[in-house]
């Protein structure tokens, strides 16, 4: 039972908050700039351990998206590292996450006008 809770809590969506978005945004950013700072130097393993780094920061603050994984797979190949794709990434994601997230409060928001939604029968 105890894997099962494990699991949920890791692939769960959180809110998308300011402050999230800014802290997700600023790792990003952060590997973006060491990568691109250190790739001339051909230190292998610094690269990949920003990635992994980067990677569960952003799954931590905005939760996981198929976009992350393309994402991480294309900071492994020379060269590409060097882009900012870290920063486009999670930009997308936030994106996404908060287009998803005003549309369910929208959804579950009462109709301006005051009248009942349409599948609610009115009162004699």
């Amino acid at each position: 039972m105890g894997l099962m809770k494990a699991k949920r809590r890791w692939w769960r969506v959180p809110e998308v908050t300011r402050r999230r978005r800014i802290l997700v945004l600023a790792a990003a950013v952060t590997a973006d700039v060491l990568q691109f700072c250190l790739g001339p130097l051909g230190w292998a393993g610094l690269d990949q351990g920003v990635d992994v780094v980067a990677f569960v920061l952003t799954v931590w603050g905005i939760g996981f998206h198929p976009l992350l994984l393309p994402t991480f797979v294309a900071e492994w190949i020379p060269a590409v590292d060097l882009l900012p794709t870290w920063t486009a990434c999670v930009l997308a994601v936030i994106a996404l996450r908060r287009r998803a997230q005003g549309a369910m409060a929208s959804a579950h928001l009462p109709s301006k006008s005051g009248s009942p939604p349409s599948d609610v029968p009115s009162p004699p």
